[in-house]
């Protein structure tokens, strides 16, 4: 088979389109013949040599996939050849088959086609990970979106509005937010231009936001911590505003506040299992009624991973990318 490897770390350039040995499921894994993959931010890093994928998964990128399974490995059972799926990664999407433990396999949603599925196992778990399973979001409550535009931002739009929640997020243009407002966002701020911590308290009366969902890590922290409403819950998922940053645990402590961090490629499988399961039955129904669709920039073809790298670089598209077999 042919997959994108990364004979040396580097730009988007790094990647190369090559043949490679077919993978061979495992014991309780299944293999896929890959329609689609999807760029998420983790497999820039994992390009530049930032990121090693976690012990025994694939070294190639790519962290979800659809397609068919061609093939079922010992003790395997639910699932038979010829089943749509997609699938939460370790690695190994950028490619035309790849191994899947059968406990991250999700069915692709009816009137779906298989290659939009890729756009859903990496936001739907860890949206609903992170916003309602740590952070425990309740109808009535304020969510605070940073990126909102992005494939985790428009789905956490999407699930928070689905259970009745209000939205508030963040981007950085009147087109990125005019999106966001189509998919049910109530509060809008262009970060370019507003103070998001003001923003916030003055759309809540000064109460604040009750969970944020945020990306940027340790640039917005303390901001984010100002941010919160009283028992609020900051969930940190991302660290594109760098690693290290000050926390006044005075603030923390008055607003009895709580801060999550959490990263899925590195869980251990029971977890994943576990997160994907509560998908299936939360968020797969919502899907299946229309309620809650994926968001596609655009499709590129996978051979051409490295210009899905320079347009998720550039900032400038909505939702997601996919990179499709042919």
């Amino acid at each position: 088979m042919y997959a994108i490897t990364i004979p040396e770390p580097g730009g988007p350039e790094a990647l190369v389109w090559d043949e490679v040995p077919d993978p061979v499921p495992a014991d309780g894994e299944v293999l896929v013949e890959v329609a689609a993959s999807a760029v998420n931010r983790a497999d820039l890093l994992q390009r530049q040599g930032l990121y090693d994928p976690p012990p025994g998964a694939s070294p190639y990128p790519g962290l979800e996939c659809s397609g068919r399974v061609v093939a079922l490995g010992p003790g395997v059972s639910g699932w038979a050849v010829g089943d749509e799926v997609c699938a939460l990664l370790g690695g190994g999407g950028y490619a035309q088959k790849v191994a899947v433990p059968a406990g991250q396999l999700l069915p692709v949603p009816a009137d779906l086609d298989v290659r939009q599925a890729a756009a859903l196992p990496e936001v739907t778990c860890t949206v609903w990970s992170n916003v309602f399973m740590v952070a425990h979001l309740r109808p009535g409550e304020t969510l605070l979106v940073h990126g909102g535009s992005s494939g985790i931002g428009t789905m956490a739009i999407q699930l928070a509005k689905a259970v009745g929640a209000r939205v508030a997020v963040t981007a950085g243009s009147k087109e990125k937010l005019d999106f966001c407002a189509e998919l049910g966002a109530d509060i809008l701020i262009n970060y370019r231009e507003q103070d998001f911590v003001e923003e916030i308290k003055q759309a809540t009366d000064g109460t604040g936001a009750d969970v944020i969902l945020d990306n940027m890590g340790a640039k917005y922290l303390d901001r984010n911590v100002r941010a919160l409403a009283a028992n609020g819950r900051l969930a940190i998922i991302g660290m594109q505003g760098g690693i290290k940053g000050e926390l006044n645990i005075a603030t923390l402590l008055n607003k009895r506040a709580a801060i999550s961090a959490t990263s899925l490629r590195a869980r251990p499988l029971g977890e994943k299992a576990a997160i994907v399961a509560a998908v299936r039955e939360h968020v797969w129904p919502l899907i299946g009624s229309g309620h809650v669709r994926p968001i596609v920039d655009r499709e590129l073809p996978m051979s051409d991973a490295a210009e899905g790298h320079r347009v998720l670089e550039a900032s400038g598209h909505i939702g997601k990318v996919l990179l499709v077999n042919s």
